[in-house]
């Protein structure tokens, strides 16, 4: 039985190596449009481009690992064209036969018109390695920087930009930076976190245009106002990566839409990652996290060879800023209180609708994540007052 797999990111890779974990014997093969092997996309907006991390640790495993494991792993290689009913596929002029293929092509940025300037040279998009390998020469001290987009994106990119030294400003349409994600109350935290390392933010600040010639030199914003800039990054959020799988004729619904054990509406084929959204109690959900495109990829593997189960999200997330380690754990979707924690150098923000626990933003707290985390997962909630109350003993929470 011969598995494809489209996209050799972190969904792509978990999946082949979990099919192996489980014993099958049969031809996996792994096709990735970019020319280099598996990596982790995390760091490349925070260490990696900060030169913490070297490009082989950013792989996700071992030159030799996947010729040890018989995996076939294909570069550089777009698939143009799926066919579902003759089960193949075309990448590089070469047409495969497959058995049961899965999407995990991830997604994409969300890019600027070029009316507005989305295209002019200097305007960076952060997530591929050659982005930032094509940005990474423009963090020089004393340079200006605009970053538009005020979500865990351009907040790292800021982070990192200020750590060199360089004039940051960004530009946030929303009335507060992290709207979409996050509570008021940890806006206001990261909005202060932010200008304590000199950054400029805009808030409630659209953008008309990047201004340019050669190359970018400002922005126009909505309110008259001109920003000028040595170069600028855009972190306006991403789309699921459909094209290929909505050309094959799968059904497409905020993703590529599978069933709750990750099947598609072909026979044979299967997604999981970023690219597929599943059943998720009354609604549809997709996850851009790491964390949930390989709990989801290995339920995967595991349902290819026929064990039946049923994916069931655990989300979390992260992102680092500076000195800081944000953890999420849950979804806020319909929080009706936030209940602060405050421990000075540790902080977390606890989400509830009612009395019911929902989520949890942890700011250099690991032990009130990993601890909100079990009780989520669990359904179990927890005494507003207790976690209020600095003196708690959170593992209690647990008994």
């Amino acid at each position: 039985m011969h598995v494809a797999i489209i996209g050799a990111g972190q969904a792509g890779a978990a999946l082949a190596a979990r099919l192996r974990a489980l014993g099958h014997t049969g031809p996996v093969t792994l096709i990735g449009d970019e020319p280099v092997a598996p990596y982790q996309r995390p760091p490349l907006s925070k260490a990696y481009l900060l030169g913490d991390l070297p490009l082989d640790r950013l792989l996700l495993r071992a030159p030799d690992f996947w010729a040890a494991q018989g995996i076939r792993l294909l570069t550089g290689l777009p698939v143009t064209v799926v066919d579902t009913g003759a089960r193949t596929l075309t990448a590089g002029g070469e047409t495969l036969m497959w058995d049961h293929l899965a999407f995990t092509t991830g997604s994409r940025v969300r890019r600027l018109p070029a009316a507005m300037g989305g295209d002019l040279p200097g305007v960076h998009y952060v997530r591929t390695l050659s982005d930032v390998d094509g940005m990474a020469p423009e963090f020089l001290p004393g340079r200006r920087v605009l970053i538009v987009g005020g979500g865990y994106i351009g907040l790292e990119a800021a982070a990192v930009a200020a750590k060199k030294g360089l004039t940051v400003t960004l530009v946030e349409a929303a009335p507060r930076i992290l709207q979409r994600v996050a509570a008021p109350q940890t806006s206001d935290w990261f909005r202060a976190l932010h200008s304590r390392h000199g950054v400029t933010l805009l808030e409630g600040t659209g953008l008309a245009r990047l201004t340019g010639g050669l190359c970018v030199d400002g922005a126009d914003l909505a309110d008259g106002r001109h920003i000028p800039c040595d170069f600028a990054i855009i972190g306006v959020g991403i789309l699921p990566e459909t094209a290929l799988a909505e050309a094959a004729g799968l059904a497409i619904d905020n993703g590529i839409a599978t069933d709750a054990q990750g099947r598609t509406s072909a026979p044979g084929v299967w997604a999981a990652g970023d690219c597929a959204s599943f059943p998720h109690g009354d609604i549809r959900l997709r996850l851009e996290s790491v964390p949930g495109a390989i709990d989801m990829a290995e339920c995967v593997a595991e349902n290819i060879l026929g064990a039946g189960r049923t994916y069931v999200a655990k989300p979390w997330f992260w992102s680092d800023q500076y000195d800081v380690k944000l953890q999420i754990a849950g979804l806020n979707t319909g929080y009706t209180s936030v209940v602060i924690r405050d421990g000075g150098a540790a902080r977390s923000h606890w989400y509830y609708a009612g009395e019911r626990l929902l989520a949890v933003d942890a700011m250099n707290d690991p032990r009130a994540f990993m601890i909100a985390r079990r009780l989520i997962d669990a359904g179990r909630t927890a005494d507003p007052a207790l976690v209020a109350n600095p003196a708690t003993d959170l593992k209690g929470l647990l008994a």
